[in-house]
């Protein structure tokens, strides 16, 4: 006991410095969620009450009874899939072409054009975006219609709205992958880079086989953090497409927030546990994945 009080002593400055976020981070973080798993076991009437009426499971048995939930589900699930693959690999193209000689002197230009959006505010872009793909008045349909091509159905269409969401997403969050894969890029051994061009590889059996399985720690970082993003897609869908058309954009976000919003508040926070299951478990799907040995 003594030892240990000891050794608490010695590293009281980390202590120090560790203590108000671990502070914060309960406060705001765990505790919230803590409390809304509560939630998800009483009854709606009198979840928001001191002292509420727990239904048990009442509400995990209608709530996995529900088509709308599963579909909801489903779509989310599919979006993540598609929308985790496309920013991952648009940002890994523009870290390699950004990391080689061929930009030259707009390298600086393209980096600050593909990280401004990502701190840009969400609503002003996504409200942008919503704009140029408007059906009637938007730019794009503009564009096309005077270059005689097709138009683009854009946020009204349910066979478009997907790719068009998806493009704003990217617009908003490539950035942020392509930069953790330049940080990764800057620091490989370029010594075996040499060797094997030395040997006769090619520019591409090199990335392959020497640069990409160097970046494993950077595609493990994004492939997490994308995977929990895009799990829980909200905002995008709020300012561009409210749930539609036909629900093909009412993620399980989004579908908890309408649930919440006509007082449903036992189940809404059930999807919210939901979804945060689905996002644990999955992120360490894809923690394991990429740790995972290459042949294993």
């Amino acid at each position: 006991m003594t030892s240990a009080l000891a050794r608490i002593w010695q590293d009281r400055v980390f202590y120090a410095l560790v203590l108000p976020f671990a502070a914060l981070t309960i406060l705001f973080g765990i505790w919230p969620i803590l409390l809304s798993v509560e939630m998800s076991f009483t009854a709606s009437a009198t979840a928001l009450r001191a002292t509420p009426t727990y239904v048990g499971v009442a509400n995990y048995v209608s709530v996995l009874a529900d088509p709308l939930f599963i579909a909801s589900l489903t779509r989310t699930l599919v979006y993540t899939g598609l929308a985790v693959v496309a920013n991952l690999a648009f940002a890994l193209s523009a870290a390699a072409l950004l990391d080689s000689t061929l930009l030259r002197r707009a390298n600086l230009f393209v980096r600050l054009a593909l990280f401004l959006p990502v701190v840009t505010p969400d609503v002003a872009g996504y409200v942008v975006w919503r704009w140029l793909f408007d059906r009637s008045f938007g730019a794009l349909n503009a564009a096309l219609d005077a270059l005689g091509l097709p138009g683009f159905g854009g946020l009204s269409d349910p066979g478009s709205v997907l790719w068009a969401i998806l493009v704003a997403e990217l617009w908003h969050h490539a950035g942020f992958y392509m930069v953790i894969f330049l940080a990764n890029l800057a620091i490989r051994d370029r010594a075996l880079e040499e060797a094997a061009a030395i040997d006769g590889a090619s520019a591409a059996r090199r990335w392959v086989h020497v640069i990409l399985p160097q970046l494993r720690p950077a595609l493990t970082v994004n492939l997490v953090y994308a995977t929990i993003q895009f799990l829980k897609t909200f905002t995008v869908v709020v300012v561009m497409t409210k749930g539609g058309p036909n629900d093909r954009t009412n993620f399980v976000s989004y579908y908890a927030y309408q649930l919440f919003d006509q007082g449903r508040y036992g189940e809404a926070t059930t999807l919210a546990t939901i979804l945060f299951a689905v996002v644990i478990a999955l992120s360490l799907l894809a923690l394991r994945l990429s740790d995972r040995e290459p042949g294993r």
